[in-house]
């Protein structure tokens, strides 16, 4: 990490949580955020879904959630982005203050309740971005839907031409009964809507379903059957945690999704039950705690094709990118892979 971007993370923690993002996404935009470009090699080159991929470190929804600064986030190292969540409505989210960094955990705990400017916002931004890198949409219900498979279609439909793949969230702990649609005949009921829409666009998009990491072990088993039935293109396991367990932080308390540090091994062994569920027939994406090319290599052994990250730039800042995609590419060579599809699934039973 760079001396400015030491100071410029200091200043950003004495600020208030979301103020602090707010003023990082101004300072991306404004180009005062060092972007080294793509960071590539021919182990890290990837295929996800049909996407090519220079490597396979993403950044996950909520850092970008109405599509800001797509094409400065795109120059940062990343080898796909998700912004969003979007609903079909503008939301203006749940009450202040909503987000709370955990430093004595490395964590963060939000509940900001999918606040956004709205899905027809979003897609205007999105078609006027000037990067080729694969960029989706996580897709959001808003809060006093009636019909909440009709809000994800709808998002769907308004920006589906203008990314490479969509996400289903049915996890999100923020928004009241979301997770509700993750049961079996919900979610396959849900799934069936957005694929028939997805089918109608003029170029069908890879549709992703976003987890949470509090399943059972019987609804780990229905999630996975349920994704195979529907055709969808791959999960991304997992979304925040619940549980609180074993934090030190004074925050520990807030309600809301807990990200970081604590969520790695909780979201690593749903991915692995989930890898071992679909036997490989579905790509699947890591999420929860990564902030190392350690943790990334563990997720990709443990059944991950590709991995997201968001919460560890909160400590690290947007240098952790490229020092993550260089040191997995030295860890692929050290083992002795030639790609990443190689390593996928290949340390998955230490998980089990």
């Amino acid at each position: 990490m760079s001396l400015p971007e030491r100071l410029g993370l200091a200043l950003l923690h004495r600020m208030d949580p979301e103020a602090a993002h707010g003023l990082a996404l101004r300072a991306l935009k404004a180009g005062l955020t060092a972007t080294p470009g793509p960071v590539t090699s021919s182990r890290l080159r990837t295929t996800l879904a049909g996407m090519e991929l220079p490597n396979p470190v993403g950044l996950a929804a909520g850092f970008d959630k109405n599509a800001e600064a797509v094409d400065r986030l795109a120059a940062a190292g990343f080898g796909f982005l998700e912004v969003g969540a979007a609903t079909p409505r503008p939301q203006p989210g749940n009450p202040k203050p909503r987000l709370f960094r955990l430093t004595e955990d490395r964590a963060v705990i939000n509940r900001f309740g999918f606040n956004n400017e709205g899905a027809e916002v979003i897609a205007a931004r999105l078609a006027t971005r000037r990067s080729t890198l694969p960029c989706g949409l996580n897709l959001g219900a808003n809060k006093d839907s009636a019909d909440r498979a009709r809000d994800f279609v709808e998002v769907l439909c308004t920006a589906g031409p203008h990314v490479e793949f969509v996400t289903v969230n049915v996890s999100s702990p923020n928004t009241e009964k979301l997770r509700d649609l993750q049961g079996k005949a919900a979610l396959a009921d849900l799934l069936a809507q957005v694929v028939e829409a997805n089918r109608t666009l003029a170029r069908p998009v890879p549709v992703f379903l976003k987890i949470a990491p509090d399943l059972t072990e019987p609804e780990i088993v229905d999630v996975a059957e349920v994704s195979l039935a529907s055709k969808i293109a791959g999960i991304i396991a997992t979304n925040t945690t619940l549980t609180r367990d074993g934090l030190k932080s004074g925050h520990a308390g807030e309600k809301g999704g807990l990200s970081g540090a604590p969520l790695f091994e909780i979201s690593t062994r749903v991915l692995a039950r989930l890898s071992r569920e679909t036997g490989g027939a579905l790509p699947l994406i890591g999420v929860g705690g990564i902030a190392s090319a350690e943790d990334t290599y563990a997720k990709i052994r443990a059944g991950a094709s590709a991995v997201q990250l968001y919460s560890a730039l909160v400590y690290e800042g947007l240098s952790l990118v490229p020092r993550i995609a260089r040191g997995l590419d030295r860890l692929l060579e050290r083992d002795g892979f030639a790609s990443v599809s190689e390593a996928v699934g290949s340390g998955r039973d230490a998980w089990l």
